[in-house]
């Protein structure tokens, strides 16, 4: 796994860090996002909503758990694990995560035994008001390429 880091100086370059990557994601492409409260997952998750097509208000999925989207071509998944953290409960995530469209999942490392093996990590990192570091671990070939076209 390599990792590669971008820092970020206002909300506007989180999210247009978020549409950009859009445009390189294909069906069946899991993100992942980690991050303290308030680090800036949901910011970078409406940037990625904007890029793939989403013309619906995207918000936090933190008291539905899943908010499903249609964007241009493809269907986007927003899932926040929070909740999930020690449950036991089957809401049919494999159905996101191993379905047709892009899913992005926000705290996910509470659902890891859910997560495929083939995804990208980013870890959002507070660094001032508006200013993030943005850590992307790649998990395969794929997103290998993904994340060094992104950053080129």
């Amino acid at each position: 796994m390599n990792k590669h880091q971008i820092k970020t100086e206002t909300v506007e370059e989180t999210t247009a860090m978020g549409e950009k990557l859009a445009a390189l994601l294909q069906a069946g492409d899991v993100i992942t996002l980690e991050g303290d409260l308030g680090a800036g997952k949901t910011t970078f998750t409406k940037g990625l909503a904007k890029g793939l097509g989403v013309e619906r208000t995207v918000s936090s999925p933190t008291f539905t758990i899943i908010k499903e989207y249609m964007g241009r071509s493809l269907p986007f998944y927003h899932i926040d694990a929070y909740r999930l953290e020690n449950s036991e409960e089957d809401i049919g995530l494999e159905e996101y995560i191993h379905g047709s469209g892009v899913t992005v999942i926000e705290w996910a490392q509470f659902i890891e035994e859910f997560l495929p093996i083939e995804r990208l990590n980013i870890k959002i990192n507070y660094i001032g008001e508006h200013q993030r570091e943005l850590v992307f671990t790649s998990t395969s070939e794929h997103f290998e390429l993904v994340i060094n076209e992104l950053l080129s």
